[in-house]
């Protein structure tokens, strides 16, 4: 009851700050609104104070800082579509990359100490003011006998309020399901509990450290990006020290050239979709102030990219990657019998609906598309359309997929904010035909066969186990324990759904070895 009281606060709380704030129904927006939506918004705006002459986007994100780390999240992945919300307010949204209020350094040596006691100054013998301060951590840069690290600390407390931000926001979308049934196909009670398993990982930095080790490895294979080397003796649950990494910060792009601005776009993009696809791992947390740009050493050599803060990663099996495979190839090729039937096979949308119509569908989408630079699409429109589909076929969202698709808007939003005529699915044409080839080809078949006769051998394997639980079971039947009454005929039913139940087992795994 208290907790449900104190969810409703801060629900009640979070609105109106964004009222105070001027952001829930802001006036730029008000005057296109129907009559009853412009009243509301002249009443919200008789609140909001201080604000009124600062932009929306300056409001929205002093708004956010107020409300607390989950919703930064939130306008981190708003900042990176200025195509969507602007420009101006992407970027005035873009300070909360890397630009929100350190706390002390007192706090900082609190929380060094806690985590490796007294001799912690051995180990971080000289504690600066933070370099950069995020909604949930803090950075700071160090000397230490090992060279410069980066070394990364939670901010105090932050547990606690994750935690009841989260709580809150379950309750929401609990009931946006239950007042709004459409809603359910959308998943929002899902969706949170997929954000809510990244923030709780992100909460722990050994964790990140594990991601930070296996992602430098995954990058390294193909060489569009890096990660920063892991200090593993300087690294705790609340304490990150990485290698130093010297370089600029995407958020700043001065003086770069359009021709080296086009090949960092790509860089973006195709390390993302090769770790996603090749992999099935990835930076789920893709924003301007995860990347550092390092100049080049030689006149005509390319920036080079390296990823950092790992807190947030992704990953998605097989099946999933197929279905994005599929998906990605199924515009670029222009098939979208194929791309239809893709979402069919996967269950993406309900069997009652046409295959033809869904196709037909997806064309009005894909075509415009085709022909035309990046600067020319009205990807605002297109997303809308995208959702008009949706809702017209009945297509839930998929929990395993809502990180991967978040992350797709990511990296495409901050792909056109380096270079705005960035081509995401000519981008993207090299990493998705390589896999497909890979997959499809000689050598996929060859994987395949081998993963289907391991998993014949293992069936098989099993499978005086499985008699064995059989022939007890028949056992037990045959030597039932004395009654104490006279019993009615139930022991033939019991016979019947015990042999049932056998067979039935039996067939399934019979099958399961020529499937």
């Amino acid at each position: 009851m208290f907790k449900a009281i104190a969810d409703y606060y801060r629900l009640f709380k979070a609105g109106t700050t964004l009222a105070r704030h001027d952001v829930l129904i802001p006036d730029d927006i008000r005057r296109h609104l129907p009559w009853p939506g412009k009243i509301i918004g002249m009443v919200l705006r008789l609140f909001s104070a201080g604000s009124k002459k600062k932009s929306t986007g300056e409001r929205l994100a002093t708004a956010l800082e107020k409300m607390g780390p989950a919703y930064v999240k939130l306008g981190q992945i708003l900042a990176t579509r200025p195509d969507i919300i602007g420009i101006k307010n992407a970027q005035d949204l873009s300070r909360l990359k890397d630009r929100v209020p350190p706390f002390s350094i007192a706090l900082a040596e609190k929380a060094l100490k806690a985590e490796f006691g007294d001799e912690y100054t051995d180990l971080f013998p000289k504690l600066e003011a933070p370099i950069a301060a995020a909604s949930i951590s803090q950075v700071h840069k160090i000397q230490t006998e090992d060279g410069l690290k980066a070394l990364k600390i939670l901010r105090p407390d932050v547990e606690k309020h994750i935690e009841k931000e989260l709580r809150a926001l379950r309750r929401l979308a609990r009931m946006v399901e239950k007042i709004a049934p459409d809603s359910r196909r959308l998943r929002p009670v899902d969706a949170v509990e997929t954000i809510a398993r990244s923030l709780t990982l992100e909460l722990d930095l050994r964790f990140e450290a594990g991601a930070a080790s296996e992602f430098k490895e995954v990058l390294k294979i193909d060489g569009y990006a890096g990660a920063p080397k892991v200090d593993w003796k300087r690294t705790s649950k609340r304490i990150l020290t990485t290698e130093w990494i010297d370089g600029q910060a995407m958020t700043r792009l001065e003086n770069i050239s359009d021709e080296d601005r086009k090949a960092l776009a790509y860089k973006v993009n195709r390390s993302f979709l090769a770790s996603a696809l090749d992999h099935g791992f990835f930076h789920a947390d893709i924003h301007e102030g995860n990347m550092i740009l390092h100049p080049p050493e030689k006149e005509g050599e390319e920036y080079e990219l390296t990823f950092i803060d790992f807190g947030i990663m992704g990953r998605i099996g097989p099946a999933e990657r197929l279905f994005l495979a599929e998906i990605i190839n199924g515009f670029l090729t222009r098939n979208y019998t194929r791309l239809a039937r893709v979402h069919f096979e996967n269950g993406y949308v309900p069997a009652e609906h046409s295959m033809d119509d869904f196709a037909q569908a997806l064309r009005s989408v894909g075509e415009p598309i085709h022909g035309q630079t990046a600067e020319d699409l009205p990807m605002g429109r297109i997303i809308m359309q995208l959702f008009d589909i949706t809702e017209q076929f009945g297509m839930r969202m998929r929990p395993e997929l809502v990180l991967i698709q978040k992350t797709m808007v990511q990296v495409e939003g901050v792909a056109r904010s380096i270079y705005p005529p960035h081509d995401i699915w000519e981008s993207a044409r090299p990493i998705v035909e390589r896999w497909v080839a890979r997959e499809f080809g000689p050598v996929g078949a060859a994987k395949l066969a081998q993963n289907v006769a391991n998993e014949a051998t293992n069936r098989i394997k099993r499978l005086p186990q499985f008699m064995d639980r059989v022939e007890n079971a028949l056992i037990s039947i045959e030597n039932p324990p004395k009654p104490i009454e006279q019993r009615s005929n139930s022991g033939v039913w019991t016979l019947a759904l015990i042999l049932g139940t056998a067979l039935t087992g039996l067939i399934g795994y019979v099958w399961g070895l020529h499937v």
